[in-house]
C-alpha cells in the first residue's frame, strides 16, 4: 500500500468494489445467473458468436477476414486520399532540380511514379471475370460488369492526373485534385467523378457485410427482445467504432434484428477481451470467453439499473433513437458543421454522401467504411436482403466508360456456356 493512502478508507473502497468478495461483485455474479439462459451475441473486429443460452455451445460467423473483395474495393478507394497525400507531400517539399522547376527527386515523386505503376498493373489485371470468377462476392454477383468498368475508370483517370502532375508539378494541388478529379464536373474523359466512387466502393463493402451478417442472424432465430449484445475490441482504426454510432458493425446487427433488439441491450465495450478467429473449428477460446462477456454485458446491466431506483424523479439516460440522424445538417453559411451522421433521403442525396465522407475522415471515432454501411443494411431489409434490389450510389446508373475488353464479353462467355449445357 503507498504511504499516502489510508487504509481504513481503501478497505471501505474495496467493500463495495475492487475485490471478489466486494458488494460489487456479488451483485455482477447474481445479475449473471438471472441471465444464463439469455442469449448473448459477441462481436469482434473479425468474428460474431452466438451463445444460445444455458450451456449450449457456440456458433460463430467469421465476417471481417473471409470478406471477398474488400482489399480490392478498399485499393480503389484509397486512390482518392493516396492523391491528396502525395498533394501535401509536394507542399511540404516540392524539391527543386537545376532548372528550379520543382521537378527534383523528392518523395512525392518517387511515390506518384510508384502509384503510377501499380495503377496500371491494376488496370491490366481488372475484368468482369476477376470479379466474377475469382473474387466471386456472392453479394456482388449481377454487378461484376459494372465494378469492373468502374475500376477501370478510376485507375484511367487516376493515371491522367499523375501523368500531368509528373510533367507539370505545379498541377498537383489540392485545389486541382477537388476541381479536376474528387467533384463532379463537365470533363467528357470523367463522366464519373472520384467521390462518387468512393461511396460507390464503401457502399460495396457495407452491403456485403451486412448481406453475410443479415443471412447468419436470420438463420440463428434469435430472439432479439431477450438478447445481450457486446461489440468488443477494437473496430478499425484504434479512435474509430466505440460508440453504436460510429461502429458500422453495430449498425448492421441493429439492422438485422428488425427492430427488435432494444437499443439498451447494445454494449460497446473497446477494451473488452476478445477470442481469436477460430482455426480448424477449435471453438474452445470462443467457449472459455462466455463467462466473462456475460459477466461483463449483466454487470453492466446491473449497475446501469441502480440509477433508476437511486435517482427516481430525475431525467434518465437514453441511448438515443436508432431511426433518428443524431445530429443535425446545416447546408449553407459560414460555420456549418455536423455534428453526427446524417440521414441519406435517397441514393442520389449526394449532398449528404459527400458530407459523410468527410465526416468519417474528420471524426475519429468513425470508421472510414462505416460511412454508408448503415444505409447499406437498411436498404438490403428494406428489399428482402436481395442485393440486385437496392441502387448503390456511385454505381448504379453511373456513366462509367465500358472498357474496350468488356464489350461483348459476356455475350461470349453466356454463348459458350449455353453451348457447352447443351
Amino acid at each position: 500500500m503507498a504511504v499516502h493512502e489510508s487504509p481504513e478508507l481503501i478497505d471501505l473502497f474495496t467493500t463495495y468494489t475492487a475485490g471478489p468478495d466486494s458488494i460489487g461483485a456479488h451483485l455482477r455474479e447474481a445479475a449473471t445467473r438471472a441471465a444464463d439462459s439469455d442469449p448473448l451475441l459477441v462481436v469482434t473486429g473479425a468474428d460474431m458468436a452466438l451463445y444460445p443460452g444455458d450451456g449450449r455451445p457456440p456458433t460463430v460467423l467469421g465476417f471481417r477476414l473471409s470478406t471477398r473483395g474488400f482489399k480490392e474495393l478498399a485499393a480503389v478507394s484509397h486512390l482518392g486520399p493516396a492523391l491528396a497525400s502525395l498533394a501535401s507531400l509536394r507542399e511540404q517539399d516540392p524539391g527543386v532540380d537545376d532548372d528550379g522547376d520543382g521537378s527534383g527527386t523528392a518523395v512525392w515523386r518517387a511515390d506518384a511514379e510508384r502509384l503510377l505503376s501499380e495503377v496500371r498493373r491494376s488496370r491490366a489485371a481488372n475484368s468482369p471475370r476477376l470479379w466474377r470468377d475469382v473474387i466471386a462476392a456472392p453479394a456482388y454477383a449481377g454487378r461484376e460488369r459494372a465494378i469492373a468498368a468502374m475500376v477501370d475508370h478510376s485507375c484511367a483517370m487516376t493515371e491522367r492526373f499523375l501523368l500531368r502532375s509528373l510533367d507539370e508539378p505545379s498541377y498537383l494541388n489540392h485545389r486541382t485534385l477537388r476541381e479536376c478529379y474528387l467533384e463532379d464536373g463537365d470533363d467528357p474523359e470523367r463522366p464519373v467523378s472520384f467521390n462518387r466512387v468512393m461511396v460507390a466502393t464503401f457502399f460495396l463493402v457495407g452491403m456485403d457485410t451486412a448481406h453475410r451478417l443479415i443471412s447468419w442472424c436470420d438463420s440463428q432465430a434469435i430472439d432479439w427482445s431477450r438478447t445481450m449484445v457486446v461489440i468488443a475490441g477494437q473496430q478499425g482504426r484504434p479512435t474509430a467504432g466505440v460508440t453504436w454510432r460510429t461502429s458500422s458493425v453495430a449498425a448492421i446487427v441493429l439492422a438485422a434484428s428488425r427492430g427488435e433488439l432494444p437499443l439498451d441491450r447494445l454494449y460497446m465495450a473497446p477494451h473488452a477481451p476478445v477470442f481469436r478467429t477460430p482455426v480448424d473449428g477449435d471453438l474452445g477460446e470462443v467457449a472459455a470467453l462466455e463467462p466473462v462477456m456475460r459477466a461483463l454485458w449483466s454487470g453492466t446491466r446491473a449497475t446501469v439499473e441502480l440509477g433508476a431506483s437511486m435517482f427516481d424523479g430525475y431525467p434518465a439516460f437514453s441511448p438515443g433513437d436508432r431511426d433518428a440522424p443524431g445530429g443535425s445538417l446545416v447546408r449553407h453559411g459560414a460555420g456549418a458543421t455536423l455534428t453526427e451522421m446524417p440521414a441519406i433521403r435517397s441514393p442520389d442525396d449526394w449532398f449528404t454522401l459527400v458530407s459523410r465522407l468527410r465526416l468519417v475522415m474528420e471524426d475519429p471515432r468513425q470508421l472510414l467504411s462505416g460511412a454508408v454501411s448503415d444505409y447499406a443494411a437498411q436498404q438490403l431489409v428494406a428489399h428482402a436482403n436481395d442485393p440486385l434490389a437496392i441502387t448503390v450510389p456511385g454505381l448504379d446508373g453511373e456513366p462509367y466508360p465500358e472498357p474496350p475488353y468488356c464489350q461483348g464479353q459476356f455475350e461470349d462467355e453466356q454463348r459458350a456456356t449455353t453451348g457447352a449445357e447443351s
